[in-house]
């Protein structure tokens, strides 16, 4: 997406003609444009000159965004630095030196018989001069609405700064007919003439509205510097400078300068100036500002950093690994501006109506001028209806509604870690009633971890360890790096070994003081020595809660079992159990066989457990699901990019591969699953914070433009002063953009205001959804066997997935409807097999 800024909008119908006029450019595949940012995101192949074009013929200016400096993206930040609200407060205090002066004239002695100078004294012609030099002044202070607006007209674009200009010019210009008149009647002699026309000055009116309207915009440009606080603040955090060694000397550089490969040192109290890897030292660094988490992490040889962190405690020598745009920090910032800069689709809406807006209410405005006319209203009353009908109507109220709760929704998630890409992420989150868990890495840590020792010939469990440790030590499996880190952990190094023996998928065998020593899975073991049949109850027990048990021999003597498992994360049933309280279906998908998926599932407390699912199977689970309901998946590895992409909704762990960062719509940096819930909820209160804001700018407008009509003068005796509907008008943008603001007091971990749900509804429609059956089978031999078995069950209709292995000799088959155990039965013994029995689950 390259990104533009557009100057000269003032409204939701400026930025609604600018969209259509570069989408009308061959080449642009999409285009939206931000009225809070001013800035425009354009996708396609379209030159930038022809963009920048369309643009200007629009009547607006556009240019190019600049690329991003290495770390301190100045450029950015000095697009979303506040300059319009200096600009208003210098126009506003000036037009009120002019302003509160023609007030006293105009108002002060008219209604309160003021004192006037004693060459004013009688002298009306001179009274209705001065006070047309006066608003004359004002209207020159704020010539941007005249220029802007009647520029729109002739470009028939109309927008609100044309209403605003409409108006003011509308009461000036009849008062200054008046002021011509009244001087003809005073050469006359006819002073009854003169007060009649005294009466018809709105130079009040023409200032009044000006200065009004530039109240409320210095408010809305002060609320909307607001939204972007959290995105400045990220930026405010990019280091400037860099202690980097080169040729063996250590020196300040800037950070723009720091190449990949360089060895910088970061001391206690320093940023981490870009991405990289310790290479030497240790220390704790505080990365909240990237995650959320206020805990100091540590770091070691071989651990990553990131920029714009804080090394709290120690002395760092770490290499470069990404610098300038690829730092994390680089890359959350591009993510919350490519949001900002991207449209909801509940905006779409809004924009419709805006885009036809200015045009219906100068329409009505006309209309309303006429019928008082014709129904016999003095002309300055018809005028001040028509006025008024113009000052009242707000196109900004709309336009700002869905981008300022937008912007201040991914604010308040990129504080907390939680990023979103596209406002579409950010407003879809909220709609998800499906969320599918990858199990490793997303529920679970992602590597083994011991669980349990049990204790047989062994001494203890220190003996048991040690011995463990000397065999697994020299091992490279996954489970042999559990075993050895719990040993170093306990203080514990082994015994040197001889005669190391990997035997695969068995276990492992050694000479430790010349006896035998082994180590592996029950069946391996029970050859070698007699295992007492408690223990073999107690290693199927352990292998039925989905982990790995390991029994260890020395010569003839069993010394214990070391259950070994990819442990749960301390979040992830806390957060299972807040989605579910939130009204959401938790799935797990795993590649892990029924018994282990079943035995973590029922840990994690999740609704429903898909196992055996192949990595390039988990897209297909995903679209099955997507038929029942809105899908999140959650996933952290290459595997999990079809799904991701697949899922309405893709949400990577940020510790994840940047392949499935990059497929995913929202990223979760601090890598907790209760993120999850938290992202969910951000989306959902954004997303009525959104309706209420639509709902005060339709309703402010459908309520405003009757009265300032005038429908209810004879009915009720309403009628709206000109400068009261100014007010009005500026006042309704302000209340959109402070309403926004409330996002950032909401707590987005707090389950207090969620909506409760009750968990037997939940169940039922997944029962609903799904049956689920289980057959022993016997006869299957190797990986093809169970092969052949899957395909014949999955061909049946009705079955959704069959999970099949050889192993256990079993298959959990699920169905979306009902099948009989005798079509099942004849499915697998069609293809060379017996079936043993058939249980429902």
């Amino acid at each position: 997406m390259e990104q533009y800024s557009v100057t000269g909008m003032s409204c939701a119908a400026c930025s609604a003609r600018v969209e259509k006029a570069v989408s009308a450019v061959p080449g642009v595949v999409s285009c939206s444009v931000s009225l809070l940012t001013n800035s425009m995101g354009v996708e396609g192949t379209a030159a930038a000159a022809d963009i920048i074009r369309a643009v200007e013929n629009a009547g607006y200016g556009a240019k190019k965004k600049g690329a991003e400096p290495a770390a301190g993206t100045q450029n950015t930040a000095d697009e979303l630095a506040d300059h319009e609200t200096p600009k208003l407060v210098r126009r506003l205090t000036a037009s009120l030196i002019f302003l509160v002066v023609l007030m006293y004239f105009s108002m002060g002695h008219m209604m309160w018989g003021w004192p006037l100078p004693s060459f004013l004294e009688g002298n009306h012609v001179a009274m209705g001069l001065l006070q047309l030099l006066l608003s004359a002044a004002v209207m020159i202070i704020n010539q941007k609405f005249f220029v802007s607006g009647f520029k729109g007209l002739l470009h028939r674009s109309p927008n609100m700064d044309t209403l605003v200009a409409l108006g003011s010019a509308a009461a000036f210009g009849y008062s200054t007919y008046a002021l011509f008149a009244m001087t003809g009647a005073q050469t006359a002699g006819d002073m009854e003439l003169v007060m009649h026309y005294m009466d018809e000055f709105y130079f009040e009116s023409a200032a009044m509205i000006l200065a009004l309207i530039t109240v409320g915009k210095m408010l809305e440009a002060r609320s909307k510097g607001k939204t972007t606080n959290a995105l400045k603040s990220l930026m405010a955090l990019a280091p400037k400078t860099a202690n980097v060694i080169r040729e063996g000397q250590e020196m300040t550089v800037p950070v723009e300068q720091v190449v990949k490969g360089d060895v910088f040192v970061v001391r206690p109290g320093e940023n981490i100036p870009v991405d990289g890897i310790v290479v030497d030292g240790n220390g704790a660094v505080d990365e909240s500002a990237l995650t959320g988490e206020s805990i100091p992490v540590d770091k070691g040889p071989g651990d990553a950093v990131s920029a714009a962190t804080v090394n709290q405690f120690g002395f760092l020598r770490c290499e470069a690994r990404r610098v300038g745009e690829d730092t994390t920090l680089s890359q959350i910032i591009r993510m919350v501006s490519d949001a900002a800069a991207t449209k909801a689709p509940i905006a779409k809406v809004a924009d419709r109506v805006s885009g036809v807006f200015v045009p219906a209410v100068i329409a009505i405005s006309a209309v309303t001028m006429i019928v008082w006319l014709l129904l016999g209203a003095d002309i300055g009353f018809v005028l001040a209806r028509g006025i008024t009908v113009l000052v009242i109507s707000c196109p900004c109220a709309l336009g700002l509604a869905t981008p300022v709760a937008i912007m201040v929704g991914n604010g308040v998630g990129a504080r907390n870690g939680i990023l979103f890409k596209t406002a579409i992420a950010l407003e879809n989150a909220g709609r998800t009633q499906i969320v599918a868990l990858d199990k490793t890495g997303t529920i679970t840590k992602g590597e083994p971890a011991v669980t349990d020792l049990l204790v047989c010939g062994a001494s203890g469990e220190e003996e048991l360890l040690s011995y463990a440790c000397s065999l697994e030590k020299m091992s490279e499996h996954p489970l042999a790096a559990a075993v050895v880190k719990r040993a170093e952990e306990a203080g514990l190094k082994g015994y040197e070994v001889t005669d190391f023996a990997a035997l695969p998928g068995n276990g492992l065998a050694a000479k430790c003081g010349g006896i035998s020593l082994t180590g592996g899975s029950l069946s391996y073991i029970s050859q070698i020595t007699a295992v007492p049949d408690e223990v073999t109850k107690k290693a199927t027990a352990l292998a039925s809660e989905g982990k790995t048990p390991l029994l260890f021999t020395l010569g003839d003597t069993l010394l214990g079992i070391i259950a070994v498992a990819d442990v749960i994360k301390e979040d992830s049933p806390e957060a299972i159990r807040t989605l579910q309280n939130m009204g959401i279906r938790v799935v797990m998908l795993t590649g892990d066989n029924p018994y282990t998926a079943e035995a973590i599932g029922k840990q994690a407390c999740v609704d429903e457990v898909i196992a055996g699912v192949l990595p390039d199977g988990k897209e297909a689970v995903i679209q099955r699901l997507k038929k029942q309901g809105r899908v999140a998946m959650v996933g952290d590895g290459i595997n999990d990019a079809p799904a991701l992409t697949s899922a309405d909704i893709g949400i990577a762990i940020g510790a994840g591969t940047d392949v499935a960062i990059d497929a995913a719509d929202v990223v979760l940096m601090n890598s907790a699953l209760s993120d999850v819930p938290a992202a969910i909820r951000l989306s959902r209160r954004t997303l009525t914070n959104i309706h209420e804001n639509l709902f005060w700018a339709f309703i402010y407008n459908v309520i405003g433009i009757p009265i300032a009509a005038g429908v209810f003068v004879k009915a009720f005796g309403w009628e709206l002063n000109p400068m009261f509907a100014a007010a009005a008008m500026s006042l309704s943008s302000f209340c959109v953009v402070t309403n926004a603001l409330r996002l950032n007091f909401l707590d987005i971990h707090s389950s207090k205001r969620d909506r409760k749900v009750n968990r037997n509804k939940i169940n039922t429609i997944k029962e609903d959804v799904t049956m689920k059956k289980e057959m022993k089978i016997e006869g299957m031999m190797c990986g093809h066997c169970s092969g052949r078995v899957k395909a014949a069950l999955e061909a049946l209709t009705g079955v959704e997935s069959a999970e099949v292995s050889h192993e256990s000799g079993n298959a959990v088959v699920t169905m979306s409807a009902e099948i009989s155990d005798d079509e099942l039965k004849k499915a697998v013994e069609d293809q060379g097999y017996s079936v043993a029995g058939i249980s429902s689950l």
